[in-house]
């Protein structure tokens, strides 16, 4: 069984704390944006690099496996992927060996020591990160995996600097769009909404992080406005 070896998956690790109560307040938030139609697939975009993306995917994960849901997690950013740090994980094999027909996607698929949250990660990283994300294959897998997961959670690459997240978001049922409070500009963050309006993506709501805890009440109830 993998050791979970990162502090930063609070909601595993510290399951009581302040910061687990605002991911599940998230996970209800969505649940209730979409009653008639449930969220089965979702991705965590940003609009730059460490905005917390990874973290705040990991952590929703094991909220939604912490109530019962089969959660798949899957590492869909093929250039500089990451997901396996925050479990443990190995990462030579993954997405891109399945996609590459060299795996079955049940080989590559790892337990994260978590009930109920299995991941895939990323694996090698291939010459042509845009063309496997948007192959026939790619959709095809998604299909497959619906069958045998209730939620999958996708981890994607910047918005911003490169197609692979826009390629993404037109296979999810929601995008969730993480903000590094204090870090990133209101224009780069509305260029970013704005490519996700073209491609016609259905923006479940925005998470600020890093947001200090004097404000962070404040912070949810504007979350949870933007997400219901």
């Amino acid at each position: 069984m993998p050791r979970l070896i990162n502090n930063q998956l609070v909601t595993s690790l510290h399951a009581q704390s302040f910061v687990s109560e605002e991911y599940r307040m998230l996970r209800t938030n969505i649940q209730f944006s979409s009653i008639d139609e449930p969220i089965e697939v979702m991705m965590v975009a940003s609009a730059q690099a460490g905005e917390g993306r990874t973290v705040t995917i990991s952590n929703l994960a094991v909220t939604y496996a912490q109530e019962g849901k089969k959660v798949l997690v899957m590492d869909m950013d093929l250039r500089r992927s990451s997901l396996h740090h925050m479990f443990g994980l190995r990462n030579h094999t993954g997405l891109t060996r399945v996609l590459a027909n060299q795996q079955a996607w049940q080989d590559v698929v790892q337990e994260t020591g978590i009930d109920q949250l299995h991941a895939m990660t990323a694996g090698p990283n291939p010459p042509n990160p845009s063309e496997m994300l948007s192959s026939r294959k790619m959709k095809a897998l998604l299909v497959e995996l619906k069958e045998h997961y209730d939620v999958i959670l996708m981890d994607t690459p910047p918005l911003l600097s490169f197609p692979d997240g826009l390629i993404i978001s037109s296979m999810c049922d929601g995008v969730i769009l993480v903000v590094q409070a204090g870090k990133v500009k209101k224009d780069v963050v509305k260029k970013a909404k704005a490519h996700l309006e073209r491609v016609k993506a259905r923006i479940l709501g925005v998470v600020l992080n890093n947001v200090k805890r004097s404000n962070t009440r404040a912070q949810r109830g504007m979350e949870e406005r933007s997400l219901t």
